[in-house]
């Protein structure tokens, strides 16, 4: 069973290991591979912890928790964070990071955590959000199928390498929490 909650400090050390674990399975060949194997599990964790005690701009994070699953570090099998926009102009609210472990993808759980975050956007008074992701990214799809559309696209550099990254953006917030609705069964 995946459960969905808010994240505490204390899951800082599994969302860096999921976070290393997707980025080195995701961007293999997209991003150099140094780089990749140059990210630190402490440093990351530190970032997360670090983010979820500041909270800046309402940011929130959700984790996906499987029983029995030690091996990705207190049972954390996925994450979402997000807070009010970073960037002026793309939309008010910003799906910072959604990262799931390879063996709990398509069951539903990044919708979960996709609608965790959007619900926690609008809570903020976001009439709108986006999210960024590298061009190269395979699950791109992902947000195409909840409703998103391009809106921006801009280059980036990972340890020299240029690369692209893509917003997509839901406006307004409405069509991401109703794409991520539960389907519910007729009485």
């Amino acid at each position: 069973m995946v459960t969905i909650r808010r994240a505490r400090p204390g899951d800082a050390q599994g969302m860096a290991l999921v976070h290393l674990a997707c980025w080195r399975g995701t961007y293999a060949g997209i991003l150099p591979d140094a780089y990749l194997a140059g990210i630190s599990v402490s440093q990351e964790a530190a970032q997360y912890e670090r983010a979820m005690m500041l909270r800046r701009g309402g940011h929130a994070g959700f984790v996906a928790v499987a029983d029995g699953n030690e091996a990705a570090g207190s049972g954390v099998v996925g994450f979402a964070t997000g807070g009010l926009s970073r960037r002026e102009g793309l939309a008010e609210g910003e799906i910072e990071t959604l990262y799931l472990l390879e063996d709990f993808r398509e069951r539903g759980i990044g919708r979960r955590l996709m609608r965790a975050t959007a619900s926690h956007l609008a809570s903020l008074g976001a009439q709108s959000a986006f999210a960024w992701v590298l061009e190269g990214n395979p699950s791109r799809w992902f947000y195409e199928r909840l409703g998103a559309r391009l809106v921006a696209r801009e280059g980036l550099s990972f340890a020299g390498q240029p690369v692209q990254q893509l917003a997509y953006a839901w406006d307004p917030i409405h069509t991401l929490l109703t794409a991520t609705a539960t389907t519910k069964l007729p009485r």
